[in-house]
């Protein structure tokens, strides 16, 4: 079969985007995008938030309507599982599930991640969850129907969405950490103890340094039990898990793509081969916010800009690196994030922790380098414009930085 057009494996954030992209940087061979869910491309946010809540339907969700992506040209398969990839010096060709052969003059990979399995006896129960796609969200949904008690392992952003809005649907709520704070992989220190008081003040237990050694399983199948480090036990009517994910090499290893991590790529999202580049939550690049260093973001602002970077198939030249980007709501709590504060020597909070309302602003060598914005929209909002500069933003007098009547702007400023 003769090779052509370019194929996207993956119908999330990064392969919608870098569909839609290729087509604004008139590329005219046949675009095929191709997802394993049932559904089009979808934003997964939501899920752990207003998806669970009800307030929202799959189809306020999606990315483009089915409709928009036609006039595109460009051809969605959902349900589709792609089994094996062939590559050769001018193209290649997929095999799926289906026994269908895809043919291809470039690839991209836009595959994503998986929930990391809870490695005890009885995690593949049926009220044992997570919660990544949207039929994950409805069955944990169907569950909350009848459950009360549920015991969210992991405190990451999933696991503490999650229970916000299940605490605040009435339930009972306990949030199982082994870590010794909340957050502790993406976040600081401060951040992660207010979210243990925030969350523990609405009715949560939140339980650090503790471990889940077993499930104990109910003659109908079901866990009624989660067994802890310490000898105890919660008794449940359900378990939601989000202690992180997993990136699946397969298609690395089939194609002999360098792998660190994730997917190693370059700025225009080129993988080590070439014909194929990579982009999203899959991949791991070197970042100019990490002086250079070879990260893994999940986020959809690294997946978007990733994927219009990977518009380089058609020859287009990549945008200039985006400041890394996040968000998080939990109930009336929001937090945004922007820069990479890993490897920070120091911090300093502006504003009142207590009142729900303050940023952390992260520093290394003096050098601003991050924020983490609560309810401070405007402190984020500037940062972030900050960060986008030329030029090094230097540390100013703490007094003053502190004060959140201050405006950032009259403070943090490129050198």
């Amino acid at each position: 079969m003769m090779a052509h057009g370019a194929l996207i494996v993956g119908a999330g954030q990064a392969g919608l985007q870098l569909a839609v992209s290729l087509r604004d940087h008139g590329y005219d061979g046949p675009v095929t995008l191709v997802g394993d869910e049932g559904s089009y491309p979808y934003q997964r946010p939501p899920l752990s938030k207003d998806f669970l809540r009800g307030e929202r339907g799959l189809d306020s969700l999606l990315l483009r309507k089915p409709e928009l992506l036609r006039a595109k040209d460009i051809e969605v398969r959902t349900g589709t599982r792609v089994t094996e990839l062939v590559a050769g010096e001018s193209g290649g060709y997929a095999n799926t599930s289906e026994g269908v052969e895809l043919p291809f003059r470039h690839l991209a990979l836009t595959t994503g991640v998986r929930p990391r399995r809870l490695p005890v006896a009885g995690s593949d129960a049926s009220n044992v969850l997570c919660l990544r796609t949207v039929e994950d969200a409805r069955r944990l949904q169907d569950v909350l129907g009848t459950a009360h008690r549920i015991v969210v392992v992991g405190g990451g952003f999933i696991g503490l969405e999650a229970a916000a809005v299940m605490s605040s649907q009435g339930k009972q709520v306990t949030v199982v950490e082994a870590q010794d704070r909340l957050l502790a992989r993406v976040a600081g220190p401060v951040l992660g103890e207010f979210y243990r008081r925030m969350h523990e003040k609405r009715g949560v237990d939140v339980l650090l340094r503790t471990i889940v050694t077993g499930l104990g399983v109910g003659s109908d199948g079901r866990v009624t039990e989660v067994v802890l480090s310490d000898g105890k036990s919660l008794s449940c009517d359900a378990v939601l898990v989000g202690i992180g994910v997993e990136r699946d090499r397969t298609f690395a290893d089939q194609l002999g793509l360098t792998w660190d991590g994730g997917i190693l790529v370059d700025q225009h999202a080129r993988t080590s081969r070439a014909g194929v580049v990579a982009a999203g939550d899959c991949t791991a690049a070197p970042n100019p916010f990490a002086d250079g260093a070879v990260v893994r973001l999940e986020s959809v602002q690294n997946a978007v800009d990733q994927a219009k970077a990977a518009a380089s198939l058609c020859g287009a030249m990549p945008p200039k690196p985006g400041v890394p980007w996040f968000w998080s709501d939990q109930g009336a709590v929001k937090l945004q994030m922007a820069g990479l504060t890993q490897g920070y020597d120091d911090y300093l909070v502006r504003g009142e922790v207590d009142s729900e309302t303050f940023s952390v602003i992260y520093f290394r060598q003096d050098r601003f380098i991050g924020i983490e914005a609560v309810n401070r929209p405007t402190d984020f909002m500037f940062a972030r414009k900050v960060l986008a500069s030329t030029g090094e933003i230097r540390r100013g007098s703490d007094t003053v930085l502190a004060d959140p009547s201050v405006p950032l702007k009259d403070i943090l400023v490129p050198s």
